[in-house]
């Protein structure tokens, strides 16, 4: 059978995605052992998997590593500004099957998804959630040959864990967001980093001295938050959970309702997962100047339609920041067209985060594998022992060195005299 041709937006761009895959190489070495076992063994051989997540260098490497493990790969971007064009380039050329370009429509995204769907998949790895609604719905004809997946972020867990509960799920997916060695990293020194990187890297302002308002107290709020304090920030939170809000308060940060915090902010950051954080009645309040930042998978917790309603004009007045002129002369910026700042303006999270986070997602595709179909069609946990070998994999390759229990201390902890 041929294989289905790549659509992507130009394959001689390829020679500089090389290179940027060979740098995040150099800097995976859990994955890097990981392919080397799965090269050798070859444990996924004739098998299709489908990638629904964000494309640039370090997703390259797992899509090339599952490749290796003998499976037919085919991957779509999660997100139409992160996508970069070189990488999908390089990755195609290296056998492994690409639909995805940067600043594509809803229309064509929509198509590319259903092309990599389309190859009727064994396993999938997902992304916020769009890959296995579009097989629940659209493509059902697929859903019995699917043995399972895992999904990687909390918004599209969110999704899943919905329809399990209205027994709509018909393959396992494992919870790789809730993995230790995920959200731990990946959704707090990740995205901590990776957000501000977004937003210096496309502003070029400072943000010493600036009141920073972060909406959301999760994993990835608190990376946001910590790391603007670190920058010399006054840093604001905004939340709806009274224990996340009580933890944000003892955490040093001051805490208070969006619609008093819109007044006070210079800098916003979304994190929530929900839609319409930020408003018209935040809008209409904001200082000149502010800039709208989110870090939530999808671009609906800053309302672009109440911003585009209130404003007189808008123009980009730099890549990336578009400027909404209000009736009263107040400037507003959006940042990545309110989409992943991390990504749609900067690389993403840190190359040795993303190893972390991908050595989960290769290992909990094999335990599927190896489970076959013992297990339940549910949201599931990663297997401890998963978490633990990537844990130690880690500290191995940073060289350092743990304790360990004595037997006598093994049989105390267990309640043995």
């Amino acid at each position: 059978m041929t294989q289905p041709a790549s659509m992507i937006k130009d394959q001689a761009l390829a020679p500089g995605g090389r290179l940027k895959i060979d740098w995040v190489k150099q800097h995976m070495p859990l994955l890097e052992q990981i392919n080397e076992e799965f090269r050798k063994s070859k444990p996924f051989a004739g098998m299709n998997i489908a990638i629904c997540l964000h494309l640039e260098a370090k997703t390259a490497y797992l899509a090339q590593v599952l490749h290796n493990a003998g499976a037919n790969v085919a991957i779509s971007g999660s997100n139409p500004l992160s996508t970069q064009d070189d990488v999908a380039a390089a990755l195609a050329e290296s056998g492994v099957i690409v639909n995805a370009w940067h600043g594509c429509t809803p229309q064509e995204y929509d198509k590319l998804l259903q092309a990599t769907a389309g190859i009727g998949p064994d396993f999938v790895i997902d992304d916020g959630g769009d890959l296995v609604h579009l097989l629940h719905n659209d493509l059902k004809k697929h859903l019995p040959k699917i043995k399972g997946g895992c999904e990687e972020t909390t918004t599209g867990l969110h999704r899943l864990r919905g329809m399990a509960a209205r027994n709509e799920l018909r393959f396992p997916m494992i919870a790789v967001n809730d993995a230790y060695c995920k959200y731990l990293f990946d959704n707090r020194y990740g995205t901590g980093q990776s957000t501000w990187d977004g937003i210096m890297r496309t502003t070029n302002l400072v943000v010493a001295g600036k009141t920073v308002v972060v909406a959301g107290y999760g994993w990835c709020g608190r990376g946001v938050a910590m790391r603007a304090k670190g920058l010399g920030a006054n840093v604001i939170v905004t939340e709806v959970d009274p224990i996340k809000a009580l933890e944000a308060g003892m955490d040093g940060f001051r805490v208070m309702p969006m619609q008093e915090a819109a007044r006070r902010g210079q800098i916003f950051v979304t994190l929530t997962g929900c839609n319409d954080v930020i408003t018209k009645e935040h809008f209409l309040v904001m200082q000149d100047g502010a800039v709208l930042a989110n870090a939530g998978h999808f671009d609906v917790e800053i309302s672009k339609p109440d911003l585009a309603a209130l404003a007189t004009d808008v123009k980009e007045v730099r890549a990336n920041i578009e400027e909404y002129m209000m009736e009263d002369g107040r400037r507003l910026y959006l940042l990545g067209e309110g989409r992943l700042v991390n990504l749609a303006c900067a690389d993403g999270h840190p190359v040795e985060i993303m190893d972390l986070s991908f050595a989960i997602q290769a290992l909990s595709l094999e335990y599927l594998l190896k489970a076959g179909e013992t297990l339940a069609d549910e949201v599931i946990e990663v297997p401890k022992q998963v978490d633990n070998w990537v844990a130690r994999l880690k500290l191995k390759a940073d060289g350092v060195e743990i304790d360990t229990l004595s037997e006598a201390q093994v049989k105390y902890m267990n309640g043995i005299a």
